[in-house]
Parts: C-alpha cells; sequence; structure tokens
C-alpha cells in the first residue's frame, strides 16, 4: 500500500481537471483507516456551497479515474462531500481563505483534557496564525493546537 500523504497527494492531482469540470473547488482530500475500514475522501467546495448533484458527480467521475489509476491498491470507500460548516482548517490555503472568519482552536491538553479558545482569524502564514479574542491578539503556533475549524453561529 502506499503512504498516506502519497495517496492524498496523486487523488488530489486526479480530482483537479474533475473539479474544474464541474465547477467546484478542493477543500481537501484525506485517506484515513476507521476501525477496520479505509475511506478515501474529497472535500469539494464552490460559492453558494455544494448540493448532493456536484457530490455525486465528481464521485461518479472520480470513481471511474481512480479505478483506472489505482493510487490506492487496495480496498477502500470512497467519500466525496461538502466539508461543512464546521469545516477544519487543515492546510495554507483554508488559512488564507479564512481570514476574518470566527475560528474555534482546540488545544492539546496537558492533563488529558482539551481546552478550546474561540477569535477572529487575523492572518496566517506556513508555521502560525494570528487570533483576535476581546480585542488582544495572540500569535499560535499551528503545531501546537490539536484542531482548528470555522466557529458555527446559531
Amino acid at each position: 500500500m502506499a503512504k498516506k500523504a502519497d495517496i492524498e497527494k496523486k487523488t488530489e492531482e486526479l480530482l483537479k481537471p474533475v473539479a474544474e469540470e464541474f465547477g467546484v473547488r478542493i477543500y481537501d482530500v484525506e485517506y484515513v483507516k476507521e476501525g477496520k475500514d479505509y475511506f478515501l475522501r474529497a472535500y469539494i467546495d464552490k460559492d453558494g456551497g455544494v448540493n448532493i448533484g456536484d457530490c455525486e458527480n465528481v464521485s461518479r467521475r472520480l470513481s471511474d479515474i481512480l479505478d483506472r489509476e489505482d493510487p490506492v491498491g487496495d480496498a477502500y470507500t470512497l467519500e466525496v462531500s461538502s466539508p461543512g460548516l464546521g469545516r477544519k482548517l487543515t492546510k495554507d490555503r483554508h488559512f488564507q481563505n479564512s481570514i476574518g472568519e470566527e475560528v474555534e482552536i482546540s488545544y492539546y491538553g496537558k492533563t488529558g483534557d482539551d481546552s478550546v479558545t474561540e477569535g477572529v482569524l487575523i492572518s496566517a502564514d506556513k508555521d502560525s496564525f494570528v487570533v483576535e479574542c476581546d480585542g488582544v491578539q495572540s500569535s499560535i503556533v499551528k503545531k501546537d493546537v490539536k484542531t482548528v475549524r470555522l466557529k458555527i453561529d446559531f
């Protein structure tokens, strides 16, 4: 089996022309094991949001290409979906596209408890990002956080 990063990179390359064809953007690609099963997930987005038809069209076309190219080599389930409202920010482009948005930051807890803070994403670079909370700006090193996701307001 190929390495996780290689599978994700190759899948994203194969997905690029499909995304262009159907007028969507690639948000992320992940290859994960859950229990005994493997999943190859492609998250797509577009202005106004994606619908089930977008996911279906991309899934069918990508599935055909993956069957031909076989970057995984083992059995897996392909899923194509929206990244959702509370999407995780994992790549530099996610941070750049979310500047000005409210985010929730979950830190690794030293006692096993995770702590969470919220703020507005002010800026980001390769290694860190700046959030503003209650008028105070804080610089945070990306490797020091468990997750960063867009905050959902109801």
